[in-house]
């Protein structure tokens, strides 16, 4: 082990030999076919007089020093004098081990030396370019800029060197952002950059684009792994954060440009990647506040990525999203909705779950939901001893156990808040119940069904949960039918057209006549409002059921969906009450018995079904008395 203990070393011993050695010497003592070829740690040769020196020739020097020192403790006192104020010097110094490969060199610098300095030493003991050197400390790069003190290294600590050969993969890549990292420590340092936000939205956009034009897909990994060993979440946000005049703005807009990039550039082929990218820098900004808007911008943005993203509960994998990624976003945003479900069920604050929230929550589910059930397939399976015999290593048997482990916590938490977010929403239709029995609603109008408004897209979510969990589907369904009357409320005040309300048809129990109406109606196109034509019909009243039938059977549909117009021969009277008693004379017709167009069931005659020849007409008609909407036979009997 060789001890350098001042950035002023000796080399005059060296100066017949050349400072610098051929990188491609360093690269003969690898495997050209190595996956990690972008990083590989460099190895020293003996024979150069460059090289570290041996652990003897340390032993030496040890001795040496022993030595001096004896001399110094018996000399004059002035002496003995300087002897102390250089080890005081040398104690305010750090001292920390570079690692290579087969050596080892113990370095010595004061905290506020650069690491450039550390790499300049570096280059001229191994003669490696600066610029291909990469120091590692606890798994991050150390970047040129930074002192020794900003890195945090400690005494005695390990700091690893690697070195980029010519045969990296992405140059362009790490260039790019190299570039941006170094400029934004700049700003971080209150140097003032001419066109900052400029050239950084450039340096991102490029970055992303080339990651394009990889054809491989196995490099796919490795090229978006640039962004994360360049600390560019981490420095992206440390220049949100600044105190320098400007800089949050810089920060805010770069990263605002970053997060729409993943979604806008990149192809959703590439959505997984990006989806790892921002979810470091989801954990990043979480430090800032949970409150804050960029980290909830970057988890939505997160949650977006997760349609077309691959998730993995074990992370064999590269470039997967892992269940234990997703499953700390569920938790807070269900904490989120449990929080604002006790505020909707104040009256008069209308504030309830917001939208963008629900959306959140959805979003992660969806990938989370899919996980748990590919866990549960796991269970008795021999996926587990075929998925160790593919990687036939056993600490990748330690990391499938834990990656295992941390999936089925997700699915236990999971399992935690449905049963919180089930009894919170009992609350909140028993507080309902009581605002009806109280008239309190008639007073508060519409304002508190806003504070109601995604209470039915709970229930939705709880009701995808509880198919993974034995006995919650049952729980579930028991409790909607405890209060079916708010559930049909619900269903009439709030579902949407957009919706998908399939789920609840499943059970009409809890439902009423009311609300299965509402969501039939849905299930139709909406009316058209500002259309510019209308459907025209000129209708014989003794052949009212012939020239109405090819009237509809030869209209577009589209132009049923507009307004109609309709006039009796030798009528003058037209409007809305002409086009009513048309409506009433058809349906007339149709369900006439002398007509056929229906068929009695055979077990029941108060039932009939649809005649199949004549099915076409039937349903048009009914359609657009449904759709328009007009009351044909306001006694019929609700089922």
């Amino acid at each position: 082990m060789t001890v350098i203990q001042t950035s002023t070393v000796d080399f005059a011993h060296n100066r017949n030999h050349s400072p610098k050695r051929k990188f491609d010497d360093y690269g003969t003592i690898f495997d050209e076919d190595d996956d990690y070829a972008a990083d590989l740690l460099v190895r020293m040769k003996k024979d150069k007089p460059e090289a570290v020196n041996s652990s003897s020739d340390a032993a030496v020097m040890s001795t040496a020093v022993s030595a001096r020192s004896s001399d110094a403790r018996s000399s004059s006192p002035r002496a003995r004098a300087a002897l102390q104020s250089h080890s005081t010097r040398y104690e305010s110094r750090l001292q920390f081990f570079v690692r290579m490969i087969s050596k080892t060199v113990v370095m010595h610098a004061p905290p506020e030396d650069s690491v450039k300095s550390i790499h300049e030493r570096i280059e001229m003991m191994t003669g490696i370019p600066i610029v291909e050197q990469r120091l590692i400390y606890r798994g991050k790069q150390l970047r040129w800029e930074q002192t020794l003190d900003e890195c945090a290294i400690e005494n005695d600590a390990n700091v690893q060197l690697v070195c980029r050969m010519k045969s990296t993969r992405h140059p362009q890549g790490w260039k790019l952002m190299d570039e941006m990292v170094s400029i934004i420590w700049r700003l971080c340092r209150g140097e003032k950059v001419h066109d900052s936000l400029k050239i950084i939205k450039g340096l991102m956009t490029s970055y992303l684009s080339l990651a394009q034009s990889i054809v491989v897909n196995e490099y796919f990994a490795s090229y978006f792994e640039i962004f994360l060993s360049s600390d560019a979440p981490m420095v992206l946000v440390m220049l949100y954060v600044s105190s320098c005049p400007g800089n949050k703005d810089l920060g805010d807009w770069s990263i605002r440009h970053f997060l729409s990039s993943c979604k806008t550039i990149m192809d959703k082929s590439f959505h997984g990647q990006c989806a790892r990218l921002v979810l470091e820098l989801c954990k990043v900004l979480k430090s800032v506040g949970r409150h804050d808007p960029l980290y909830i911008l970057s988890q939505s943005t997160f949650a977006s990525l997760l349609e077309t993203a691959t998730v993995s509960y074990c992370s064999f994998d590269d470039g997967c999203v892992l269940l234990k990624d997703i499953s700390p976003f569920v938790r807070e945003l269900a904490d989120t909705l449990l929080r604002d479900l006790d505020l909707s069920m104040g009256l008069h604050t209308g504030v309830g779950p917001l939208m963008s929230d629900m959306k959140d929550f959805t979003a992660f589910l969806i990938p989370m939901r899919r996980g748990i059930k590919e866990l549960h397939t796991l269970k008795g399976s021999s996926r587990i001893k075929e998925l160790l015999i593919l990687k036939c290593s056993i600490s990748d048997n330690g990391k499938l156990h834990e990656d295992l482990s941390h999936s089925a916590e997700g699915a236990d938490s999971l399992h935690l808040i449905f049963i919180q977010l089930l009894g919170k929403m009992v609350e909140c239709l028993r507080s309902m119940k009581e605002c009806l029995a109280n008239k309190e609603l008639e007073e508060a109008g519409d304002f508190v069904y806003s504070a109601w408004s995604q209470y039915l897209s709970i229930l939705k979510e709880l009701y995808q949960i509880s198919k993974l969990y034995d006995g919650a589907e049952e729980l579930f369904w028991t409790v909607l039918f405890q209060e079916r009357r708010m559930v049909s409320l619900l269903i009439v005040k709030c579902a949407k057209r957009t919706d998908d309300h399939h789920w609840i048809l499943e059970h009409k129990a809890v439902t009423n006549f009311q609300s299965r109406r509402h969501l039939a109606l849905l299930l139709f196109p909406d009316v058209k409002e500002d259309y510019e034509e209308l459907h025209e019909m000129l209708i014989d009243r003794s052949q009212l059921f012939t020239e109405s039938f090819n009237y509809i059977k030869h209209a577009e549909p589209e132009s049923l969906h507009a307004g109609l117009f309709m006039e009796f021969k030798n009528e003058e009277a037209t409007g809305p009450g002409v086009l009513r008693e048309w409506f009433f004379l058809v349906c007339q017709a149709i369900f006439n018995p002398q007509n056929a167009l229906f068929l009695a069931c055979p077990n029941d005659r108060r039932r009939f079904f649809p005649n199949p020849g004549k099915f076409f007409y039937n349903s048009e008609c009914i359609f657009l008395t449904v759709y328009h909407p007009v009351v044909v036979f306001p006694n019929l009997k609700q089922f």
